[in-house]
């Protein structure tokens, strides 16, 4: 972004010696004490204060993405600050580093997979033709479906169940949400069983239908995991689990030379 004489400007916020404004408002004079970290983090991101229903599932998201287990971001954090226990930052940033479309990042890919098939929808065809025709378009080029499939959770990804359900309870039953169903059934039928529909296709759909872009949704997981990568690190402290991780991997894993 540039002004007016071709000098880079920035919209996000500036420090001066008796004040801090963010995104055109006061810190210390407006935001602190009225806003929550919620609704904070969607106006810096967005530049707009979130409607209650985008603070509602904005916070409904974060806490359904922020802890799931020893996922490999959080065994990376461990391991990293086993190696190099002064460094908290690094272990944080090398979790993180693990985020992308395997793990923690698919949300991006079924929003804009949702929104593809919302185009084509928009130009008068039927929902559940465009899901059959996206399901059979994936499965003809050997790809996978985003947000669908899960190796813990089956038949149904109990996440994903509950943000639909209160989707339905506050009123969000949008056209990406049926856009998602359509495309559980057509995913069902197009690979001959049910794949569980998972937590990240569900977070595209609510999100989208509250007005958010695929660029927040990217955004979102990144915001959840860092606050479970730091509980994981506080109890690393405590009770070091890397190297026993570690050590565990060499053990489980078989060593064959190549042969000559």
């Amino acid at each position: 972004m540039t002004g007016k004489a071709g000098d880079p400007v920035t919209s996000l916020s500036k420090a001066y010696p008796d004040r801090v404004e963010v995104r055109g408002r006061d810190l210390t004079g407006d935001l602190m004490g009225r806003l929550t970290f919620t609704e904070y983090f969607h106006l810096l991101l967005t530049g707009r204060e979130p409607t209650e229903g985008q603070r509602f599932f904005l916070d409904l998201v974060l806490v359904a993405l922020a802890e799931h287990g020893l996922m490999p971001t959080n065994v990376a954090a461990r391991m990293t600050l086993a190696a190099a226990p002064d460094a908290l930052q690094g272990a944080v940033a090398a979790g993180i580093l693990g985020a992308g479309t395997v793990v923690l990042g698919t949300s991006a890919a079924c929003a804009e997979l949702l929104e593809e098939m919302h185009a084509e929808v928009a130009t008068g065809r039927e929902p559940a033709e465009v899901a059959v025709a996206t399901a059979r378009e994936l499965r003809d080029a050997g790809r996978k479906v985003p947000g669908f499939g899960h190796p813990v959770h089956k038949p149904v990804d109990p996440r994903a169940e509950r943000i639909f359900e209160l989707a339905g309870e506050r009123g969000v039953n949008g056209s990406h949400i049926a856009l998602a169903r359509a495309l559980r059934n057509a995913v069902a039928d197009t690979w001959g069983k049910p794949l569980t529909l998972n937590v990240s296709m569900a977070i595209a759909a609510v999100m989208l239908d509250l007005g958010f872009t695929s660029a927040t949704v990217q955004a979102v997981p990144i915001l959840a995991r860092t606050a479970s990568l730091l509980a994981h690190l506080a109890e690393e402290q405590e009770n070091p689990l890397g190297f026993l991780m570690a050590s565990k991997a060499d053990e489980a894993i078989e060593y064959r030379p190549p042969a000559e």
